[in-house]
């Protein structure tokens, strides 16, 4: 029977990217994501984290880590991978899942009000402004919230 390998998350990233080079010179970045989910019902409900490992490959990794940075949202296409190996200590056998990602888009706004963005942007959130132009973007707004279309 064959089988399918696919996976869509949605997360933040728990920490900036790492890029690495191999020595054929293939560009890797390695992406830690943090995905929220709830559970129960009511006063009940509980908030539970999965924390995945991503790895990115080639220009889609360079890009990666350009523009992303710590807690900023991300949706993953991938599959699954078992990376095993031989603890030294032990000498057990070990294995962890990971996601190799075969399209990563950066989700929510950059730079300026999600603390994430580019590298070296001003990272400021002050709440208003978001545009740059002084005024709050709900001035844009008429009263009652009927847009004008």
């Amino acid at each position: 029977m064959p089988g399918y390998n696919r996976v869509i998350l949605v997360g933040n990233l728990t920490r900036d990217p790492e890029l690495r080079y191999t020595p054929q010179g293939t560009a890797v970045a390695d992406l830690s994501l943090a995905i929220n989910t709830m559970r129960g019902r009511g006063s009940e409900r509980k908030e539970d984290t999965v924390f995945v490992d991503v790895t990115v490959w080639d220009r889609q990794a360079e890009t990666c880590n350009e523009y992303l940075s710590k807690g900023r949202p991300v949706l993953v296409e991938g599959r699954l991978r078992q990376d095993t190996w031989e603890d030294k200590e032990t000498g057990q056998k070990r294995s962890k899942l990971r996601v190799t990602a075969q399209a990563v888009q950066f989700l929510g706004s950059t730079g300026r009000d999600s603390g994430g963005g580019h590298k070296g942007s001003s990272g400021d959130s002050s709440g208003s402004d978001k545009d740059g132009s002084g005024a709050s973007l709900d001035e844009d707004f008429p009263e009652g919230g009927d847009v004008p279309f």
